[in-house]
């Protein structure tokens, strides 16, 4: 029985010769080896002077305002009459982070090779999603995957300032109880047990206010090691559960939505995610019940990925969308009457597309709102803690001034 022969490991390589019109050129190769791309290169006519190894430098991790920015630079060109392979190189020599350099370079190998484009991203999920593959299959299937990148990129754009907002309104508050909480346990392990032993000269009763500070006090010097390791444990481990636990993070999305204020914005902005995401892959030609698979996922709330499934599996035996969405209960009625107007007219992905600008407004609105409404009340909780404890300490000598 014939064994089969060892894959060969390909390495990236760097080289530089002439064409046939000898105009000096330059570029990069997935290789076994530098004899390999010498011969590689030859029957292409070109004639090699350089070959080395591409040197393999860290680079920072690709986000996903990388695979954003790229995919507009790529439709921008396509658009512009560029075609693909070239497009690929263009934007790999100018990305700045060699990380996503190496990724553009190793999807363009593929592309070379006569693999499509969708099949050569679906080879790294980790960067594109299959709402991302999807879409680009369905613009190769069409011929219109200069289109299809434009909304793909408007998308991408659209979600990623969603979700900076989000975060900014929830930053703020958490940075700032957070140098909050430090400074409270200075005041407790440093500052109160200088008051405390100038107290012990006075030799009169205290006040309770600051016997209670003294106390708290005392518990943070005696156990700050446990306090501070303990929350930060405590905070590791959560998160860690959060992020590897589908059922922590269904019980945590659904227990945010409830969260006053807080949960009112993430609402808006799931709502938004949704009816964007749907109205884009609809848009695009993808079948309503295979666009239902990657809708849920990019809502990123478990709550509306639950919502999705059971909407699919409605829509798949017959049921119209708007009444499958209004089953499960969590759409506002607004989203259901123009998903309503746009099954009846024939234009679902145009009226979701308007619901999910009016969304997106809301949400702007609502972090506007949520800014200008915390800054006060953090204000407040900050002066009454930190308030508290100076006025606590200054007691005793307020009372030891009347006494005398």
């Amino acid at each position: 029985m014939a064994t089969k022969p060892k894959p060969v490991n390909e390495t990236t390589f760097e080289w530089e010769g002439k064409d046939r019109n000898g105009k000096l050129v330059r570029g990069e190769i997935r290789a076994g080896g530098e004899a390999m791309v010498s011969a590689t290169l030859r029957r292409q006519g070109i004639l090699v002077s350089k070959v080395k190894k591409r040197r393999v430098s860290g680079g920072k991790p690709i986000k996903q305002k990388d695979i954003a920015v790229f995919t507009r630079q790529l439709a921008t060109m396509m658009r512009a009459g560029v075609p693909l392979l070239q497009s690929f190189e263009i934007v790999g020599r100018g990305s700045v982070n060699p990380q996503m350099t190496r990724l553009l370079n190793d999807i363009r190998q593929d592309v070379e090779t006569g693999t499509s484009l969708s099949t050569a991203l679906r080879k790294h999920p980790l960067y594109f999603d299959a709402l991302y593959c999807n879409l680009v299959e369905a613009g190769e299937a069409a011929g219109i995957l200069e289109s299809l990148l434009d909304r793909l990129a408007i998308y991408q754009e659209k979600t990623m300032a969603l979700r900076n907002k989000i975060k900014s309104a929830l930053t703020y508050p958490i940075a700032v109880l957070s140098v909050a909480f430090v400074v409270v346990a200075v005041i407790m392990i440093f500052v109160v047990p200088a008051f405390k032993d100038v107290f012990k000269s006075f030799g009169a009763t205290l006040p309770t206010p600051t016997l209670i500070v003294i106390a708290m006090s005392e518990f943070f010097v005696s156990y700050w090691w446990a306090i501070f390791g303990g929350i930060g444990g405590g905070l590791y481990f959560f998160f860690q559960s959060w992020k590897r636990s589908v059922k922590m993070q269904a019980t945590m999305d659904r227990l945010l939505l409830k969260i006053p204020v807080f949960g009112d914005l993430l609402y808006k902005s799931a709502v938004a995610r949704w009816t964007r995401t749907l109205s884009t892959m609809f848009a695009a030609g993808v079948p309503l019940v295979e666009a239902l698979d990657s809708v849920g996922g990019a809502s990123g709330n478990a709550v509306f990925s639950e919502a999705t499934e059971k909407i699919q599996r409605d829509v798949s035996t017959g049921t119209a969308l708007t009444t499958s969405m209004q089953a499960t209960g969590i759409f506002p009625s607004m989203v259901l009457q123009m998903a309503a107007i746009g099954e009846e007219s024939g234009s679902l992905d145009h009226m979701l597309s308007k619901s999910a600008e009016f969304y997106e407004d809301e949400v702007d609105e609502a972090v506007n709102a949520l800014a200008s409404l915390m800054e006060p009340f953090i204000i407040v909780v900050l002066g009454t803690i930190i308030g508290g404890i100076v006025v606590a300490m200054y007691l005793p000598i307020f009372k030891l001034g009347q006494v005398v």
